[in-house]
């Protein structure tokens, strides 16, 4: 099975399907309260096809590494536009694993994680030539979230990111089950959304305590000296980058690719050495064992990974906080004298965000917000909720209540 057209071909056939199929479903969808959603869910489907699975998105039959097949990609995006100060591919903050994308886009946990350990103060990394150190390309990072996250927010999240797909293909399947779905108390669930900021605090402290030798001179845990001209260490490989060891996304992403073809099954199912090692180097016991819960508790609870997801954290952090959410281009709007206080917006958000109800009016963006626009498409009252995107709306609710 190939999914690959020629280069010159395939992005301008794939705009066409896009657009036509943008249009059809604004133009013949009849059931006013699930249009958006079939919207977003034809956006979700073809953005992973196109970006995050690289089916598109080439050059194809240049692999990175032979063994490991036709991904990752050897596009670097990154090195294309900053030369080689950045050649892993563009940040984004929407969880796709970086061994199945490839380097046109990457998740920006895992450069978070690697540009601290183990690639610090080290020119190679992964077939990638460094020319900055480890302090710059975090800096580039962080930058390039900042940037994403103020132009859209978690746009990213409700719109683009794979695995909120995935969560949202969950919650299909629960409802053709016809089963109802659980919700959280509110204590709970503003907990949930607390415990983001605590992972991306761990995720941060274990990658600097494994690079403390790179970084201050004196090793914390044995076996984190990095050896060798790519930094990688002796006896702690599989510990590289500690939150790929738990996302589910990366177990996930790599099972799809296989049975794809876009990645040899043979070479990512081998035992690596090391800590952590049952199942594999790419697939480890415990980010399979996460994945399951993860699905079994989305099954139940809608949207659940986005309650904790430090990525989704990270991109409320830069879009949802001061300073940032006064220049935030992507807003949920709230006119307060349509709104009727009906509870509808509440009731159908599938993370249970609560500002748009709560709040008087004008900007109720929130950190728990995803922009997913259910709250918009749901509520009867023409235009008490708008998305606006750099102040011009996008969206708005509409009286679906009145008789066409």
């Amino acid at each position: 099975m190939t999914w690959e057209l020629p280069s010159n071909i395939a992005l301008p056939v794939f705009a066409a399907i896009i657009l036509v199929g943008i249009y059809l479903i604004l133009k013949l969808a009849k059931n006013k309260t699930s249009k958006v959603s079939s919207l977003r869910l034809f956006i979700q489907i073809n953005s992973v096809i196109a970006i995050f699975m690289g089916l598109i998105l080439g050059p194809f039959d240049t692999p990175l590494w032979q063994p490991i097949g036709p991904s990752p990609r050897s596009l670097l995006v990154g090195a294309s536009f900053l030369k080689n100060q950045f050649p892993d591919g563009f940040s984004v903050p929407a969880l796709a694993c970086y061994y199945s994308n490839g380097r046109t886009v990457t998740c920006a946990l895992w450069q978070l994680q690697a540009y601290i350990f183990p690639y610090w103060n080290y020119s190679n990394g992964y077939n990638a030539i460094y020319s900055t150190s480890g302090l710059e390309k975090i800096g580039i990072v962080i930058a390039l979230l900042i940037i994403a996250s103020v132009i859209l927010g978690r746009l990213f999240c409700g719109w683009l990111c794979p695995f909120g797909l995935y969560m949202d293909l969950l919650t299909r399947i629960r409802k053709t089950s016809r089963l109802r779905h659980l919700h959280f108390s509110k204590k709970t669930n503003a907990a949930i959304a607390q415990s983001r900021y605590i992972i991306i605090a761990v995720i941060l402290i274990l990658s600097v305590i494994f690079a403390s030798y790179a970084i201050f001179g004196a090793q914390l845990i044995p076996g984190t000296t990095p050896t060798g001209p790519t930094g990688q260490s002796g006896n702690v490989g599989t510990l590289d980058e500690p939150f790929c060891l738990v996302c589910p996304m990366r177990p996930l992403c790599i099972l799809i690719e296989s049975v794809l073809g876009e990645m040899k099954w043979s070479y990512i199912s081998k035992i690596a050495t090391g800590p952590l090692w049952i199942t594999g180097f790419y697939i480890t016991s415990i980010n399979v064992a996460v994945l399951v819960v993860v699905t079994i508790l989305a099954l139940a609870y809608r949207r659940f990974w986005c309650r904790i997801c430090p990525l989704g954290g990270l991109t409320a952090l830069f879009s949802t906080f001061t300073p940032f959410k006064q220049i935030a281009m992507t807003r949920l709007n709230k006119n307060e004298q349509k709104c009727t206080k009906c509870g509808v917006c509440k009731r159908v958000c599938p993370t249970q965000s609560t500002m748009m109800y709560e709040k008087k009016g004008g900007n109720v963006t929130e950190s728990r917000c995803i922009l997913c626009a259910r709250c918009v498409e749901e509520c009867p009252y023409e235009g008490a909720l708008t998305i606006r995107v750099a102040g011009k709306t996008m969206m708005k609710s509409r009286n679906w209540l009145e008789q066409e």
